[in-house]
C-alpha cells in the first residue's frame, strides 16, 4: 500500500511539472468542470460543456494588444551574494510573480526581456531570458538593455547588501563567532528611475508591516512611476501560487485582491498599459512626484 501511494505521488508530481511547463509555453488548460461524474461521484473532473469550450477557444487572450510594440524589460527572482565558494546571502523569492508578469506582458503584445536571478521557473513562451546570479550581474544586464526599454518592471528581490570581500576558499568553522562585513548592493530600480531619459518605471515592495505607508515612501524615495506592494507576512506571498497587490501611483491606487499569480499579473499588466499610454503625453520626464 505504501509503495502504491509513493508511486501515485510521483506520477502526480510529474504531471504537475509537465502542466507547469506547458502553461509556461503558452498552452491553455480548460477545465475541469464540477458536477456529476460517470462513476457516480460529484465533484471536479467533468469535461467542460462544448459551447463553453468553443467560446473559450475563440476568445482572444486577456489584454490582447494593450502593449503591442512596447519593449518591456523586467527583473525577477532573488539574487545570491557570495560569501565564499559554497555559501551566499539570498532571500525567499521564488520568481513566480515576476515570471507571471513577464508572461502577461507578452500575451498583451509586448516584446519582453526577462533578467532572472536563480529560480526553478520555466521561461514564458516568447520571452527572452537572461540568467544572472548577483545584484551586480543583474545591474549590468539591466543597463545593457535599458536603452531599448519603454517600460521597466523591477520585480526581482534584489539583495540590499553584499559582502565587502568574498573568500577565495571555503571559510572553516571554528569555535569563535564570525563577523561578516557588508556594503550596499547596487540599487537597480533607482539607477533606472534617475536616468535623464528613462522608461516608465514600475517597482515592487514586499512589506511585513504598514504596507501602504512603506510603499508610498518607496514610490517617492526611488522616484518611481508605479509600485506594486504586497504583504509577505506568514507566507502570504513567498512560494505561493497566489498573491494580492496594492498598486500605487501619483494621484491614484488600486487594490488587486488575492488571486492566482497569473490572473494578478494580467490585471497588473492592464494597469501598466494604461499608465504607459498616459505617460507618453510627457515623454522623457526625469521625475514623477509621488
Amino acid at each position: 500500500m505504501a509503495a502504491s501511494k509513493a508511486w501515485a505521488a510521483t506520477v502526480l508530481n510529474l504531471l504537475l511539472t509537465y502542466v507547469a511547463v506547458l502553461i509556461a509555453r503558452g498552452v491553455r488548460f480548460l477545465g475541469p468542470a464540477s458536477g456529476n461524474q460517470a462513476c457516480g461521484e460529484i465533484g471536479a473532473g467533468r469535461m467542460w460543456e462544448p459551447n463553453l469550450l468553443a467560446a473559450s477557444l475563440l476568445e482572444p487572450p486577456v489584454n490582447a494588444g494593450l502593449l503591442n510594440g512596447v519593449n518591456l524589460l523586467i527583473t525577477a527572482g532573488p539574487t545570491r551574494e557570495r560569501i565564499d565558494p559554497v555559501r551566499y546571502l539570498t532571500n525567499r523569492s521564488s520568481g513566480k510573480m515576476g515570471f507571471a508578469v513577464a508572461a502577461a506582458a507578452r500575451e498583451a503584445g509586448a516584446h519582453v526581456t526577462l533578467v532572472s536571478g536563480p529560480v526553478q521557473v520555466p521561461t514564458p513562451a516568447g520571452v527572452t531570458r537572461i540568467n544572472v546570479e548577483s545584484a551586480r550581474e543583474m545591474y549590468a544586464a539591466v543597463h545593457r538593455h535599458i536603452a531599448d526599454a519603454d517600460v521597466f518592471i523591477a520585480a526581482a528581490a534584489v539583495a540590499d547588501y553584499q559582502p565587502v570581500k568574498v573568500a577565495k576558499q571555503k571559510i572553516k568553522k571554528d569555535s569563535g563567532a564570525m563577523k561578516l562585513d557588508l556594503e550596499p548592493a547596487p540599487d537597480i530600480v533607482k539607477s533606472v528611475a534617475d536616468m535623464a531619459k528613462r522608461p516608465l518605471v514600475v517597482g515592487f515592495a514586499a512589506e511585513t508591516n504598514d504596507v501602504e505607508q512603506n510603499a508610498r515612501a518607496k514610490l517617492k524615495r526611488k522616484n518611481l512611476d508605479m509600485i506594486a506592494a504586497n504583504d509577505v507576512c506568514h507566507s502570504k506571498a513567498f512560494d505561493c501560487d497566489d498573491n494580492a497587490l496594492l498598486v500605487l501611483w501619483r494621484g491614484g491606487q488600486q487594490e488587486l485582491p488575492r488571486a492566482p499569480k497569473s490572473e494578478l499579473a494580467a490585471a497588473l499588466a492592464a494597469l501598466i498599459a494604461r499608465r504607459f499610454a498616459e505617460s507618453r503625453l510627457a515623454p522623457g520626464r526625469a521625475s514623477v512626484p509621488a
